[in-house]
């Protein structure tokens, strides 16, 4: 088949199935605010923000965008596009400030209120359980290296499914995996910060672990017509030049980001070259013989988060002695390709990428479940008129139609994001959102890619 080159058009709407999911994404420290109102707890990302040099503008999610506030007006900005769906997250320490026992019912309320407004105005659910904002009183107990936090995770997803199990449809049980894992405990990038070896593939084993158990109890809550998924960050590795190291570095970064989740989640075994890799960095001694089959229980459906390729390149370790680095120090750079096609934050935009992700997959797992593309999204410094935007959407929404057409079974888009939010450690400069979200005054002023979108959903804007 012919895939679609770049040409910031999108294809005609008629070109996805009936059914076909459309939304936008949003996460709870990026815009609930209210960080110490109503008997939240601190999260990790509370105490990160708090070291100087953490976040690039000194910044926090301490009030973000007002939207334990203001949830309302943002409701109304989804029923106004014309979505059918809005992917949310749960704010772990909101329900339970120490992160296991008591609840805070103020926190619940909340969430309550949210999901009733969903439904009052037509809008489908999809909750996602952890978006990175793990409760500080567990950190401190060892965070994601530590088994037992696996555990409280899943006690906290049944107390989130006591609440608003019967009013939920679709659940996620992790977003980006990596992301908590090997940028929080590897690369020391995100929260809690840490830079360690053993202790950031502990913690994605962990994760994995707890997302197993997480399923576990939501399905014996037999809920009907409940689906259960979870939410990868993926993105295509590919040799910055066809030498062998090259070639070789850029499987290596595919196991990282990619393999190291895939795998157990979807093929229910570990990725062959784990120890190559990683065992100088650990014993692997936080795995147990029944794990695999709790991570890799079926799911009935996954996400699937799409930014960008990896170009890879061999380079020098930054540590020399293999016993001390970290999980990120895999002799691995990243390089930008010639001529290449960047967003207003600099990322590469290659739509293909979310093609090859897709057709990869279903390739690589046949018994790969039905696939939402939970983010895609395109990052700016707030543009109003944000053309760059639109062409991004367009020609990654062409991807999805070639996609389809090659036989991946894709069932929903959602645009990350639907406002401007805290963007973690880049702060507030950054922003991926249709709407754009003055943070002085709250005010809300749909830009043009929201108004492009919104046709778009009525039928217009299309290509023939």
């Amino acid at each position: 088949m012919t895939v679609t080159e770049q040409t910031g058009t999108a294809p005609r709407r008629d070109a996805f199935p009936p059914g076909f999911v459309w939304g936008t994404a949003t996460a709870a420290y990026q815009i609930e605010g209210a960080a110490a109102e109503d008997g939240r707890g601190p999260s990790i990302w509370d105490a990160f923000c708090a070291i100087p040099g953490a976040v690039a503008d000194g910044s926090s999610g301490e009030h973000a965008c007002d939207h334990y506030h203001r949830w309302a007006e943002d409701l109304d900005l989804l029923v106004d596009l014309g979505v059918g769906a809005y992917r949310f997250s749960v704010a772990w320490p909101r329900v339970l400030p120490e992160g296991r026992g008591r609840v805070n019912r103020k926190g619940i309320d909340f969430y309550r209120r949210l999901v009733d407004g969903l439904r009052e105005r037509g809008i489908t659910p999809f909750l996602t359980l952890y978006h990175w904002d793990l409760p500080q009183a567990l950190e401190e107990l060892g965070g994601w290296r530590n088994r037992d936090t696996a555990r409280w995770f899943a006690d906290y997803t049944a107390v989130v499914d006591e609440a608003l199990g019967e009013a939920v449809p679709y659940w996620i049980t992790l977003n980006e995996p990596y992301c908590s894992s090997i940028v929080g405990y590897a690369e020391g990038r995100h929260a809690p910060g840490a830079r360690e070896g053993h202790g950031a593939l502990a913690a994605a084993h962990h994760l994995l672990l707890g997302h197993g158990l997480a399923v576990q109890r939501l399905r014996a809550a037999a809920r009907p017509g409940r689906m259960i998924g979870v939410t990868l960050n993926m993105s295509p590795t590919v040799p910055g030049t066809d030498a062998p190291g090259d070639v070789a570095a850029a499987r290596r970064m595919d196991l990282l980001v990619n393999r190291q989740f895939t795998e157990p989640l979807l093929g229910g075994r570990y990725a062959e070259d784990m120890e190559e890799v990683f065992g100088a960095l650990t014993d692997f001694s936080f795995r147990r013989e029944e794990d695999l089959d709790l991570i890799s229980t079926p799911l009935d459906f996954l996400g699937v988060n799409y930014y960008y390729r990896i170009h890879a390149v061999e380079a020098p370790y930054r540590e020399p002695d293999p016993a001390r680095r970290t999980a990120f120090d895999i002799g691995v750079r990243t390089v930008e390709p010639p001529s290449a096609r960047t967003s207003g934050l600099g990322w590469v935009v290659e739509p293909h990428g979310l093609y090859e992700t897709l057709t990869g997959l279903r390739t690589r797992y046949p018994h790969l479940p039905p696939v939402y593309i939970t983010e895609n999204g395109y990052g700016d410094y707030g543009e109003l008129e944000d053309t760059g935007r639109i062409a991004y959407i367009a020609d990654h929404l062409a991807a999805v139609r070639d996609a389809l057409a090659a036989g991946v079974d894709v069932r929903g888009y959602f645009c990350w994001s639907l406002i401007d939010n805290f963007e973690w450690a880049r702060g507030y400069d950054a922003r991926f959102g249709l709407v754009h979200v003055d943070y002085r005054t709250q005010t809300r002023t749909p830009k043009a890619s929201y108004r492009w979108f919104r046709d778009y959903l009525r039928g217009a804007g299309a290509e023939g």
